[in-house]
């Protein structure tokens, strides 16, 4: 089994191996921890005012509640593409994505603190009842109608979608699943009535801005390097 998972990861596991990995996954939990913390104060707090988010395209998009599936499975698209890239050691590719995807999560954060916003999207009643309208119940349950402007589902499926695409650890028949799932998660925003268009639209202007920033600049493309020789240092 450890042979199994050396060959897989590409790296002699040892104490050195974890020690590795525990550094490249505390950052990781740090900010999961304040970006929970953070969010849930907000979610409680009643502002005085919430701007509401719409535009008439909104209302020309139907309710979809089989789209409640693609929605569920962000939490594990975004979240294990970075747990692959730590535990395979992919220097380069989990601090882009980690940056990435922390960066638009901070600027949602300040967003909704000081512009605090909601929509009025949501079916007041089912259309049906079925396993999807009873997922999507428990989504409006534990997520309000308020600051979702603009959409990290949105953000953090094209930073990962970019993520995977740029990697060399993934085949082409990967990233075409990766694509697509995005692509279907990106829908689901809108089609189980969670974000409006604008939510989305902002949030792929933000992620070009920041693509061009953790992607495409020589002063990060230094600190990647830099974390890639400490890295590959140590195992030598």
């Amino acid at each position: 089994m450890k042979d199994m998972f050396a060959r897989l990861v590409g790296k002699k596991v040892d104490k050195g191996y974890f020690k590795n990995v525990f550094g490249m996954a505390m950052p990781l939990l740090m900010y999961g921890a304040l970006y929970i913390t953070w969010f849930s104060i907000i979610e409680k707090h009643r502002f005085s005012h919430y701007a509401v988010i719409h535009t008439a395209i909104d209302d020309r998009i139907p309710f979809i509640e089989a789209f409640i599936v693609p929605y569920y499975l962000w939490f594990f698209y975004v979240s294990l593409t970075l747990v692959f890239f730590i535990v395979t050691l992919e220097v380069e590719d989990y601090y882009k994505n980690f940056f990435f995807l922390t960066t638009g999560m901070t600027l949602f954060l300040i967003i909704s603190t000081l512009f605090p916003n909601m929509h009025h999207l949501r079916p007041a009643v089912m259309p049906r009842d079925n396993i999807f309208t009873a997922l999507v119940q428990i989504i409006y349950s534990k997520d309000t109608a308020a600051n979702l402007w603009p959409s990290i589902h949105v953000y953090n499926s094209i930073g990962t979608m970019i993520a995977v695409r740029r990697s060399k650890k993934f085949n082409k028949r990967w990233k075409i699943a990766s694509d697509i799932l995005g692509t279907l998660i990106i829908l689901s925003t809108m089609f189980v009535k969670q974000h409006s268009v604008y939510d989305v639209v902002t949030a792929f202007a933000m992620a070009v801005i920041f693509y061009i920033f953790y992607y495409r600049t020589s002063a990060m493309e230094n600190f990647y390097r830099r974390k890639e020789e400490k890295l590959a240092f140590r195992y030598n």
